[in-house]
Order: C-alpha cells, then structure tokens, then sequence
C-alpha cells in the first residue's frame, strides 16, 4: 500500500479530513493523494503557494518571518501546515517548503527541505530533510516524507486510541 493510500485510511477510519500547502512540490502531494480512489472521503484540497507573497497572504504565515528567514525555514513549513488547515477547515494539514534546485535559494543549499504536520490537540510535528539528486527526486523524496510523517502521527494517535479503549493495556 503507498503512504497516500495508507494515510487516507487512516483519516476515513477517523472520520477526519486533510489540507495540504505545497511550495517547492508544487502540487505533487495533492496529486498523489488524489490518485487513490476515495480520497474525496477525507481529503479537502490544496494551496500551492509557490510565491512567498502567497505564504503570507493566503496561509497566513508571518510576514516578518519571511522577511527575515525566507521561505525555506522549518517554523514556515509549521506555519503552512496549520494555515492550509485553518483556511481548508480540515482536521490536519500538511506542508512542504524547500530548495529543488538547481540553484540554492534564501542561503540555502539544493536539496534542503522542510515538511510538516499539523493536526487536533495541538499536535504539529516538523521534519528537516537533506536530499541529494536533481529536481525530479528532491520532488519526489518530499513527497514520500511529508506523507510518511503524517502517517506516523495518525500511527501514534491510533496507538494511544486503541490502549485507552483497551484499559491501558
């Protein structure tokens, strides 16, 4: 089963829903997400916000923020994740923000990458990836990670459900 579609079960079997913000995949988690049959069931669209401006303005992610740090910063990814979930209305969001190449960006390298996780409870969770290869595969490796980070997180919520519906044990 691919990460999309193990993500996407996990959120039907929740009753819950997904928003994600891309910048530098620029909509490949959306479409890998909408390649499962069913995602209609749990996922609620996207906001590509390549533009810095658009972080800011569509996401709500702090002008200051980006004036001072750039676009590809680990607090921004945060900050896009808990946007496109506040602006979506879904349960959990999740972001993707980095350099593909070929030339750094902001000061940073090719192949540095943030992705991120927010969701209820005030659960948010951030990942810093150093990626080699071209564009294609720094693309493609962060959407892998960004999904695979979510799915960890519903991994752990489902854990603790399941130990307090048992007793705790």
């Amino acid at each position: 089963m691919s990460a999309a579609a193990r993500v996407l079960e996990l959120l039907v079997e929740r009753g819950e829903t997904l928003a994600v913000a891309e910048s530098l995949t620029g909509g490949l988690v959306a479409a890998e997400l909408t390649s499962v049959p069913g995602a209609s069931h749990s996922f609620r669209g996207s906001v590509t916000a390549y533009a810095t401006h658009l972080k800011r303005d569509v996401l709500g992610v702090d002008g200051v923020l980006l004036a001072e740090r750039g676009a590809v910063d680990p607090e921004v990814a945060r900050q896009m994740a808990a946007g496109v979930r506040r602006v979506l209305g879904a349960d959990w969001g999740m972001a993707t923000t980095g350099v593909a190449g070929p030339e750094p960006q902001d000061g940073k390298a090719v192949g540095t990458v943030y992705v991120a996780v927010s969701g209820p409870d005030g659960v948010e969770n951030m990942a810093e990836l150093r990626l080699n290869g071209g564009r294609a595969d720094i693309r493609k490796e962060s959407v892998r990670s960004v999904l695979e980070l979510l799915s960890a997180e519903l991994g752990k919520k489902a854990r603790a459900q399941d130990t307090e519906q048992n007793g705790g044990n």
